[in-house]
């Protein structure tokens, strides 16, 4: 007597939410989608959603993390690799191996989620916490790359994350704003910049 198909994995369906969950709050806004929205582009059941997330706000929340966890383990591989810090921007500026990642290719809805989470007092502290990380990755990249070079600053690796870090998040939303005065590549090309100016110190 043959078996019907093998029911998911837990782990299996979360990924199949976050894939669908990307898509329909891509298409129709973080705040505007319903979890039927989800689950029908998920091809599950509320009961599957309701079994891993108690609220969309929950949703929002796993998926960031998941970003974040992913970020770091790349980020970390590919500054080893790249130590050079004109290297690491351009390895960085041509990325392509990351399009499992939703987050990473929409930076955008990456935003959203993190404000959509924002607005839930209980789960702010996920989006400070998440803002830490990736202050810290980034800024312990950024130190380490410089000091390669040769480069010695006074800023300490938490501060230079959070330059660039805010750097990176506020041409994301110039680049929503007004694309034809930001283009794709701004925040690299103001690492170019940066790069320069610190040559000539």
């Amino acid at each position: 007597m043959s078996r019907g198909p093998a029911r998911p994995t837990r782990e299996e369906t979360r990924q199949r939410l976050f894939a669908a969950a990307a898509d329909v709050f891509a298409e129709y806004g973080v705040g505007a989608t319903t979890v039927e929205q989800v689950t029908s582009a998920a091809g599950l059941t509320r009961g599957a959603f309701y079994s891993n997330f108690s609220t969309m706000e929950g949703l929002a929340a796993a998926m960031l993390d998941q970003h974040l966890a992913r970020s770091w383990t790349h980020n970390h591989v590919l500054a080893a690799r790249h130590p050079d810090p004109v290297d690491l921007v351009v390895a960085l500026r041509d990325e392509t191996t990351r399009l499992d990642d939703p987050l990473h290719v929409n930076p955008l809805l990456q935003i959203e989620l993190m404000l959509f989470v924002a607005r839930t007092p209980e789960l702010r502290s996920t989006v400070g916490a998440h803002i830490q990380t990736m202050r810290a990755l980034v800024g312990d990249i950024a130190d380490g790359a410089l000091r390669a070079r040769g480069v010695e600053t006074q800023l300490q690796p938490e501060q230079l994350g959070m330059i660039l870090v805010a750097l990176e998040d506020g041409l994301r939303l110039h680049r929503l704003i007004d694309p034809e005065s930001t283009p794709a590549s701004a925040f690299f090309d103001a690492l170019d910049a940066l790069q320069q100016l610190v040559g000539r110190g």
